[in-house]
């Protein structure tokens, strides 16, 4: 669902770049928002119902097509050319009325798509109303929709307000919109470096004791 026409969103932010940096913005999933709710699923639920039917009907009128191509193969060999020609006719016919249905129910501005907008209009008209409130309270310049044409490459968390929105259609779920628990400041020592710490190991292991001095190797004295 398209809440902001992207080409007129930036020619109003050209308009207005000395005041863009006051200006606030949000973003919202629709698709998430509309999910939540009960009307759409039901709308779902009856497109789903029709499809099935249709679909029924369209694979009915395969099926027939199908019968009319095996009994003309299977009769070919006796038909004459006027009967041939005819079954060729029928076979013909059979294969444009099954694009023809297939096109009226399944195809671009056909019977599902007028259904699919017919039912899911009140539930985008919603949705709509409950952005614009949302806007007006938190004084957003814009709100884009994350589901719709605006392809947004990242999005911040910071300014999603799609539980708000939800909150306004008394969908909200009662763990969000509520600040974060502030807890104690946690520190960390520092790690100890060779230079002030006399137990530290190289890589080697650890350092070697002296062997000391060749006097006291002859005067057989062991190292310190």
């Amino acid at each position: 669902m398209k809440i902001v026409g992207v080409w007129s969103l930036m020619a109003g932010l050209l308009l207005a770049a000395p005041a863009a940096h006051a200006q606030k913005f949000g973003w919202v999933d629709s698709e998430f928002i509309m999910a939540k709710m009960p009307e759409y699923a039901r709308a779902q639920q009856e497109l789903n119902g029709l499809s099935e039917i249709w679909q029924k009907e369209l694979e009915a009128q395969k099926k027939d097509l199908e019968r009319l191509h095996r009994t003309y193969h299977d009769e070919e060999v006796v038909l004459t050319e006027q009967m041939k020609k005819k079954r060729q006719d029928e076979i013909l016919l059979k294969e444009q009325e099954i694009k023809t249905y297939q096109n009226k129910q399944f195809g671009y501005e056909g019977q599902l798509f007028k259904k699919r907008q017919e039912l899911n209009k009140p539930v985008q008209d919603k949705v709509f109303e409950a952005c614009e409130k949302v806007a007006k309270k938190k004084q957003l310049a814009c709100i884009f929709d994350k589901s719709g044409d605006v392809t947004m490459l990242y999005t911040n968390p910071t300014y999603d307000y799609t539980e708000f929105v939800l909150e306004e259609l008394g969908l909200a779920a009662e763990d969000r919109n509520q600040p974060g628990p502030k807890g104690p400041v946690k520190t960390v020592a520092p790690p100890k470096t060779p230079a002030t710490d006399p137990a530290f190991e190289s890589d080697a292991g650890a350092p070697e004791k002296s062997a000391g001095t060749k006097a006291d190797r002859a005067a057989g004295k062991r190292p310190k």
